[in-house]
């Protein structure tokens, strides 16, 4: 038998069995019960790859960031154009960096803030959320250099570095990092001192950071990835990354195993950890492992449209369940927390009512039921009113922001008015207290401050208080206000 003769059966075996390997993994069925359980073991990642790509590669987006190992200096609160995000704040300022570490640590450097509340949130893929910065921790009152990587990051394991405060290893390669800051909009030359610092903030490589030849250190320096350029352009869909989605659903619909796959090899998994080892047994039967190269002709052949349908109505009970944290406020003391800490069937009501949002200690959240139970709709009006001792338990300040129902995005108007609190305006009355109106029409009397502007129309809408610094111990007997119907 010719050398020949016997490669061309190698390669005919081997062609055989990849056929046979493709064939057992496409005739995979799937219950709905196990659809939905993968669907809902994904949501987190599905919710913040969609996030975290569009701030970084969106360039249709007035929030775009440029690409990743870029960021962003902000100029004004958000308004209705924002989409990239459901229930966005218009009560802080954004400055945003999209971070990379699979070349090398990255280094966020911060001045002194002069503001009463600013905070720094780092999240990846998986939508944990680290809070390793914060005024209610004593930060921000100087400079600041904090340093990232993660365990992929290659020739560098936690050692201290001069002129580095922090060290802070993360859960996945890629993350978002948002600075809160309140900006004192009231207070002309407070604000100007907060805009000189989120100009002077800014990200840089370690290497940078040294200011040393790269023969010098031992890591490889960071380098644009293959097909992505700092100065992204129309090629934000290049091969480095899966496509996002319009919306989660799109993903879900359209290339779930995909954007799993590239999310599994660029995130940190723990033995130990009950909600990773649930993902990862999930999807190992569709042939979605870490460290796997996606492959369409070997994993398994799933129906998108099937996984699309069960994911938009997991995102509609959800929504439904939002109202519940009004009546539970235990539970908006479990929200928003790093790795081991949070409970999966939180986690993905927070991934589809509104990612990346902070924890307890930093920010609590309310969402405004309605007098008579019934849910808001924008055929009628609304007035929330809170007395001088009902007002929220907040250390620093409080907001209350209107979003239509459906999308949680901002509804557009032409007064731009999305919130009302100290920074996008609010009035108080003699005796303390405020009426917040939510209406096609300015009430008579009513402070346009005071005022939310909604479009008339047979749609949904909500309203979510936010407390900053909130005090917990008031927190625990407070009660929201209610949203009474007035026509």
């Amino acid at each position: 038998m010719s050398v020949s003769f016997v490669a061309l059966l190698i390669v005919l075996y081997g062609v055989t069995g990849c056929t046979q390997e493709a064939r057992e993994q496409q005739a995979i069925e799937l219950s709905d019960e196990q659809v939905e359980n993968i669907v809902r073991l994904s949501y987190p990642y599905v919710a913040m790859y969609n996030v975290n790509q569009k701030f970084a590669l969106d360039s249709s987006s007035p929030i775009w960031i440029g690409g990743w190992n870029e960021y962003k200096v902000p100029e004004r609160l958000l308004d209705h154009t924002v989409k990239a995000i459901a229930r966005p704040n218009n009560d802080t300022l954004y400055w945003t960096a999209m971070i990379d570490v699979r070349r090398e640590p990255m280094i966020l450097e911060f001045p002194a803030y002069d503001s009463k509340y600013v905070s720094l949130m780092v999240t990846a893929y998986d939508h944990y959320v680290n809070i390793p910065l914060s005024t209610t921790k004593g930060d921000f009152a100087k400079p600041t250099r904090i340093l990232f990587y993660s365990e992929r990051t290659p020739g560098y394991r936690g050692d201290p570095v001069p002129g580095v405060d922090r060290i802070m290893e993360l859960t996945g390669d890629f993350v978002s990092a948002v600075v809160r800051v309140m900006p004192h909009a009231n207070e002309p030359a407070r604000l100007q001192r907060n805009f000189k610092a989120f100009r002077e903030s800014r990200l840089l490589t370690l290497s940078e950071h040294l200011d040393r030849d790269v023969a010098e250190i031992e890591f490889v320096p960071w380098q644009t990835p293959p097909g992505v350029e700092r100065d992204l352009d129309v090629r934000q869909h290049a091969a480095d990354f899966p496509p996002f989605g319009r919306t989660d659903f799109d993903i879900y619909g359209d290339n779930l195993l995909e954007v799993m796959q590239f999310v599994f090899n660029h995130t940190t998994f723990d033995p130990n950890d009950e909600n990773d080892q649930a993902v990862l047994a999930a999807y190992k039967p569709l042939g979605v492992e870490p460290g796997k190269a996606f492959d369409a002709k070997t994993v398994a052949q799933i129906d998108g449209q099937r996984f699309r349908t069960v994911a938009q109505s997991v995102a509609q009970r959800e929504l439904a369940r939002m109202l519940e944290m009004t009546s539970n406020p235990e539970d908006s003391l479990r929200i928003f927390l790093p790795k081991g800490e949070m409970d999966q069937e939180l986690l993905v009501l927070l991934s589809v009512v509104g990612p990346i949002g902070q924890p307890a200690r930093e920010a609590t959240y309310a969402p405004i039921a309605t007098a008579d139970g019934k849910p808001m709709n924008a055929m009628h009006d609304y007035v929330v009113r809170m007395d001088a001792e009902s007002l929220p338990p907040a250390n620093a300040f409080w907001s209350l922001t209107l979003y239509d129902y459906e999308n949680g995005f901002f509804i557009p108007n032409d007064f731009k008015k999305y919130s009302v609190g100290e920074n996008a305006g609010m009035k108080l009355n003699a005796e303390g207290g405020i009426e917040i109106h939510v209406a096609a029409e300015k009430p008579d009397g009513v402070p346009p401050e005071n005022w939310l502007p909604i479009n008339r129309g047979d749609y949904g809408i909500n309203t979510m208080m936010r407390i900053y610094a909130p005090d917990l111990e008031r927190w625990k007997t407070w009660s929201p206000p209610t949203a009474e119907r007035i026509n």
